[in-house]
């Protein structure tokens, strides 16, 4: 978590919302690392989970298919992250602030573990919450 909460704060820094995440692979070895770049790219698409998923697939042997892989971020993901997840098949994920307003994996939904779906991701909740809140709180401290 201590990476992706460096990746949130580099996002935070470059202006956008600080939001890092951090793709491990089976043997412990992170693949990507990447905070959110909606702002800097003008691609709304362009969350931390997505960034990971998108630069690490393609080097795994599996491709796309990332059951042996643990996803890092510090907030809980939105619908199109945990949909993403469910969809590259990522086996693990570790999340550090709960998200109330849209967070899809407890929060408000919990898209990630539905038995309709084909793939379900076993999670990790509130690791290291505290500090994975106070970098958006600060960071939205600031711009009000």
């Amino acid at each position: 978590m201590a990476r992706a909460l460096d990746a949130a704060r580099a996002a935070g820094a470059a202006g956008d919302v600080p939001i890092g995440a951090v793709l491990v692979g089976p043997d412990g070895v992170e693949l990507a690392v990447a905070g959110n770049e909606r702002e800097q790219t003008g691609d709304p698409t362009a969350h931390a989970e997505m960034l990971v998923l998108r630069r690490a697939a393609p080097a795994l042997r599996d491709g796309w298919r990332l059951a042996d892989c643990t996803l890092v971020v510090t907030l809980e993901p939105c619908a199109m992250c945990a949909g993403a997840l469910v969809n590259a098949r990522v086996g693990r994920l570790v999340f550090g602030a709960f998200d109330p307003k849209a967070g899809a994996v407890a929060s408000l939904f919990d898209l990630v573990r539905d038995p309709r779906l084909n793939h379900r991701v076993e999670v990790v909740a509130g690791v290291e919450a505290d500090a994975c809140a106070a970098v958006l709180q600060d960071f939205f401290a600031g711009h009000r």
